[in-house]
């Protein structure tokens, strides 16, 4: 059963004694493993850490019950399995079943999620950059006020963007006449893909684009919309991503079960299956 008793470490209390059916967690061993969990806290990091031993345990537990002999293998990376990560892997593939996703059930998936499989929009753009920190308000203003200046010249005459990014830009791209090539969504800062996403082609942003760098004058000189990705191309990772996330959900559910049936102490399981398969 899963212990109500005991207030969580984030609570600031890690003295009750964890175990699992009279086979207990240590400290040490907690202590070992949190580094495996990085989290916003080091609380938040040790109760992970503590509820994947206890989910390992449970693993270990009902793999020796069942006369499980360890019989390591090579991972990915060419190191051989310890024996209890041998027992883990031996009692998974034994335990869990889970079907392969057939065509009707990839193809629904696709459909439902197009987005996913569509190759992503294509921005070839360009740039001068007036350098300045935000929290350096008199060098900002200067940068900005200089950005204004450049658009009204451009405005007059829009030929002159590659010469004055040469004289003007503090970015690399000022060699290149201000061209940043071909980029894409999360490429470059949110606040400056904001004005260029709806930027017309060949259209210079009417206002400088203020960023953690500093006013840009943006100018947009071609967009390529994505397309969309052939089923048959994507269907094998659709495949594999279906009958991954069933198998997790399956081993999810026989922790959980494991543990219905352990007497677990020190500690409350937020999710039995997580510390496992994440």
């Amino acid at each position: 059963m899963l212990s109500q008793d005991h207030p969580r470490p984030e609570e600031g209390r890690r003295t009750a004694t964890i175990s699992v059916d009279g086979v207990a967690v240590t400290e040490r061993e907690i202590a070992a493993e949190a580094q495996n969990h990085p989290a916003e806290s080091p609380d938040a990091a040790w109760h992970a850490a503590a509820e994947a031993l206890v989910v390992r345990q449970l693993l270990l537990q009902e793999a020796r019950s069942m006369g499980l002999a360890p019989e390591p293998q090579a991972g990915e990376d060419g190191r051989p399995e310890s024996d209890p990560e041998a027992l883990t892997r031996q009692l998974l593939d034994r335990e869990i079943r889970v079907p392969d996703a057939d065509d009707e059930t990839c193809r629904r998936y696709y459909d439902n999620n197009r987005r996913r499989f569509r190759s992503p929009d294509l921005y070839e753009a360009a740039h001068i950059l007036f350098a300045a920190p935000p929290s350096d308000a008199t060098a900002y203003a200067k940068a900005v006020a200089s950005a204004e200046a450049a658009i009204r010249t451009l405005t007059e005459d829009p030929a002159a963007f590659e010469s004055l990014a040469r004289d003007l830009s503090a970015c690399p791209s000022a060699r290149q006449g201000g061209r940043l090539g071909q980029v894409t969504r999360g490429q470059t800062v949110p606040e400056f893909e904001t004005f260029l996403f709806n930027l017309a082609e060949g259209q210079v942003c009417p206002i400088p684009v203020k960023t953690r760098y500093g006013a840009h004058v943006v100018r947009l000189d071609r967009r390529i919309d994505g397309r969309d990705l052939p089923f048959d191309t994507v269907r094998p990772w659709i495949a594999d991503y279906l009958t991954e996330s069933s198998w997790r959900r399956a081993v999810a559910q026989y922790i959980s079960i494991l543990a219905g049936k352990a007497d677990i102490t020190g500690i409350t399981l937020r999710s039995a299956g997580s510390p496992l398969v994440q």
